[in-house]
């Protein structure tokens, strides 16, 4: 999972429910910096077992080079509310409708799309179903389709677990499992300091959400041919090291949409929470070429 230092949103940014046609979505609202012209407005979505706040070392950076960025909790995810035990509500073509429906909640289409690891499936399943409200697709550590074999075993070992467990004891099997320098400063972050925070976000995610899009990593097909037809600028951004989809699939699904490639030198599976700056950089050099270009 990702491990933000922080579940408190930066200055200026302002956390509320966005009310939309498909229900109330849990965000993290953060408007262009004072001074700053505004070059437009990006949504972000979390990857499994993370959260909104996954994106908040991203908001400022961004803010200073004119982008409002909106990051949300999916349905189920922490904050957001869902069902406990209906699986169907999680389809990936609910979620995918669930982010369309946000976007038209903003009223500021077009916006700039980013999804990390299982967002950025459910970000390319919302743009297969309709482009026209995006200015442009980010995947960022996102692969083409299923995930490895190792993180297969992980994501298997939680469905099973959660057959018999509650999500409290789950979370204690989690902890117990970690090696000791994660359990004594809540990660491998530097200092982290906020497992009371990872835990009551962990709490919050609903089981069906969590056995539904763990079922989906697992067997998502490889959909990149049909996104390669939609009209859109693709990036695919990731770090320099990741056990979930391996580089060499991040590089040849870039290649076969023709995105422009970023590779977060010192950032794993988390580029946001790695290598918040240099990820923040990356990401406004291709929105504002994308709105320079339309200019």
């Amino acid at each position: 999972m990702s491990r933000p230092a922080t579940f408190v949103p930066p200055a200026g940014a302002r956390a509320y429910s966005l009310r939309t046609a498909r229900g109330e979505f849990a965000v993290v609202d953060a408007p262009v910096a004072d001074g700053v012209e505004p070059r437009g407005v990006a949504l972000l979505l979390p990857g499994f077992t993370g959260s909104k706040e996954d994106f908040n070392p991203l908001h400022v950076p961004l803010a200073e080079r004119g982008y409002r960025t909106v990051a949300v909790d999916g349905r189920g995810q922490f904050e957001t509310d869902g069902p406990e035990r209906d699986e169907s509500a999680y389809a990936q073509e609910e979620l995918a409708r669930d982010v369309l429906a946000q976007v038209a909640a903003l009223g500021t289409a077009p916006v700039h799309l980013m999804g990390h690891s299982l967002g950025g499936q459910v970000s390319r399943a919302a743009v297969l179903l309709d482009h026209s409200p995006f200015a442009s697709l980010t995947l960022m550590a996102s692969g083409p389709a299923q995930i490895s074999a190792s993180q297969q075993e992980r994501v298997k070992l939680l469905r099973d677990a959660l057959a018999v467990m509650t999500m409290a004891e789950v979370w204690d099997a989690i902890q117990a499992m970690e090696a000791p320098e994660e359990t004594a400063t809540g990660g491998l972050d530097g200092g982290l300091d906020n497992r009371a925070d990872l835990r009551r976000r962990w709490m919050g995610n609903k089981p069906a959400q969590l056995l539904a899009t763990g079922r989906q990593l697992c067997s998502e097909p490889d959909r990149v041919a049909e996104l390669a037809a939609v009209p859109l600028p693709f990036h695919v951004l990731s770090g320099a090291l990741d056990d979930t989809w391996p580089l060499a699939l991040l590089d040849d699904m870039a290649a076969r949409l023709g995105a422009r490639r970023t590779v977060v030198e010192g950032a794993e599976h988390s580029p946001n929470t790695d290598r918040p700056l240099a990820t923040a950089r990356s990401l406004a050099d291709f929105w504002d070429a994308r709105t320079d270009s339309a200019l």
